[in-house]
Order: C-alpha cells, then structure tokens, then sequence
C-alpha cells in the first residue's frame, strides 16, 4: 500500500493508457497494525465505485463513516485481530466536522498504517455525471450543481492539500477506474492469477446456469448415455472418462478451450474482473460435461489460477 510523507505533493492521473505513478512513498514503521485507506474527494468523482473495488481486494470497507470515529474504528479492527486491512469513505455529507479530518489523520499515522486518496475530476466531467445520474449534489439543496460543486472544492482544499494520493478520475469509466485502482493497490498488482474461476458442468434439459459468464455446449461429442453399462455411472468414472476420451475431437477440444481460456483470463483480470464462471453443458450433464469440466479444471489449475468446478446435475 502507499506510503507518503504527510505533506507529500499528489500529481494528477493523465487520461488512460498515459497514467503514471501519482504519487510518492513515504515511510510507516511496519507496525503490523492494520492498515487503514482513508478515501476522499469531489462528490461524483468515483468514491463509492473505488470503496468496492477496495472490498473486492479483501479490505473491510465502510462509506460515510463520521470522521470523529475514524480512530475508534481503526483500533476496533485492530483489536478484532481477523481484520488486516479496511477503507472508509469520509466526504461533504459529513458537514463542518470534515474540517478536523487532516488534524485526526496526522494522529492516525503515528499509530496505524494510514493513506488517504483523493478523487477529483474536472467540473465539466462532474456536471455531466450529475446530469446522468439525475442525483443531487450533498450541497446542492438550496443551489445548482455548478455553484455546489464550487464550494466543495473550497471546502476540500486543504484535505486535497494533505492527501497522499490524487487521482483525477475526469478521463475515466468505472471499468478504467477500477483497473487503475487494482494495479496501484493490489499487493501483487502484476500477478493475474488473482480472479477465481468456477466451473459448472450441466445439463441442457434443466437450464443453463444463470450466472455463467461463458458457456460451452459439447453435446457433439458421442454421448455415453446410449452405452448401458455407462448409463448409472458420471464423467468422473474411469471406464466413462476413458470411453469419452478415446474420441480425437474429445482430446482436441479440451486442448483448444483450456488454451483459449489461459489467453482470456488475463484479460478478463486486466477488465477488473475478480470472478469467472464458465458453464460446459451436454444433455443430461452426467457423462459429457463432467469430463469435460474435470479436464479444464485440471489445466487450468496447471496453469496457476485459483479454480474450483461443481457438477449441478450429476448425482451425488
């Protein structure tokens, strides 16, 4: 995670596939207390979508926590022993207690790992993005977008000042944010062996799976069902797999899908994707998909990546 002195000078994020490091490393004792990410900003410039993309890298994450009960939740977490790392967001909803916010971080960091990121975009980005949205700004009860956004940068000018990093998030989709965010934080932001891949063998006759993000449908291989001494029996029995085996376009698409799956997982990671399930159905999804889903399990757990494989309409 970032370490930075505490009057460390933040520079803007450029545009997407010119981004650079905005930010310096300073120096945190390591304590081996939990480490606390503090996230800030311009209301519409990404905090809430950058608060879950900490929760998907395994922090305990909390939006709109009071400033004043930042330390007491920090040493809560502390004390609960299972909890490493947590985000909170701390914004303009709080209202003038937000101004205390450098005063409580600079005792923070005497004790807790602490970082504090703020997000910023343009005022042309911000308008637009209210204007999709069609939600209303925290300080615009009683004023336009426009004028509220102006007095939220006044009154976020000193906490932007102390930040230890500053993102501006003008040029950036979710999906482009949470990528950024992902390669900056992640422990091992150059490993794409992180997503988790869940493989799901079925059978046509009971409906597709309706969370697969990819499905395969094999019933072109010979199926065993019409062997009567397969037919009691799954993929996973060494007499069915070795007859379902012996067919070269058996041999040939396991080869062909497994290579196709290790060239897309790294980009499905590079999208920010953290989950995959792929579906391998055949008709009853006894025989054919469960060899089929055993035998990509196997080369893609080969391969590096965190795999697990249920068979939904095989017999227990």
């Amino acid at each position: 995670m970032k370490k930075a002195n505490t009057r460390a000078k933040a520079e803007r994020v450029p545009a997407p596939d010119k981004r650079h490091d905005s930010h310096r490393r300073g120096g945190h004792p390591p304590d081996g207390r939990t480490e606390l990410v503090i996230i800030t900003g311009m209301s519409g410039s990404g905090k809430v979508s950058t608060l879950k993309v900490f929760e998907d890298l395994g922090f305990y994450c909390v939006d709109n926590l009071p400033v004043d009960l930042i330390p007491q939740f920090a040493e809560l977490t502390h004390q609960a022993g299972e909890i490493e790392k947590c985000a909170v967001v701390a914004d303009v909803r709080e209202g003038p207690s937000l101004r205390r916010l450098p005063e409580i971080v600079k005792e923070l960091k005497r004790h807790v790992r602490t970082s504090v990121i703020f997000l910023e975009a343009s005022d042309e980005s911000l308008l637009r993005r209210f204007s999709e949205t069609r939600r209303p700004h925290p300080l615009g009860a009683t004023a336009s977008v426009k004028s509220a956004l102006s007095s939220e940068r006044h009154q976020l000018r000193q906490i932007r000042r102390f930040a230890d990093v500053v993102i501006d998030t003008s040029k950036f989709n979710v999906h482009e944010l949470r990528a950024y965010i992902i390669r900056r934080f992640q422990p091992e932001p150059s490993s794409d062996r992180t997503i988790l891949v869940s493989i799901v063998s079925f059978g046509y006759r009971h409906g597709v799976p309706e969370d697969a993000d990819l499905l395969f449908d094999v019933r072109f291989l010979p199926n065993p069902h019409f062997v009567p001494e397969f037919r009691p029996f799954t993929g996973k029995h060494p007499k069915v797999a070795k007859y379902i085996r012996s067919f070269p376009q058996t041999q040939e698409f396991i080869s062909r899908i497994s290579d196709l799956l290790i060239y897309l997982l790294p980009h499905y990671v590079d999208e920010g994707k953290s989950y995959l399930t792929i579906g391998f159905g055949c008709t009853g999804g006894q025989h054919r998909s469960v060899l089929i889903a055993q035998e990509v399990y196997k080369r893609l757990q080969k391969a590096g990546y965190r795999v697990k494989v249920t068979h939904r309409d095989s017999p227990k």
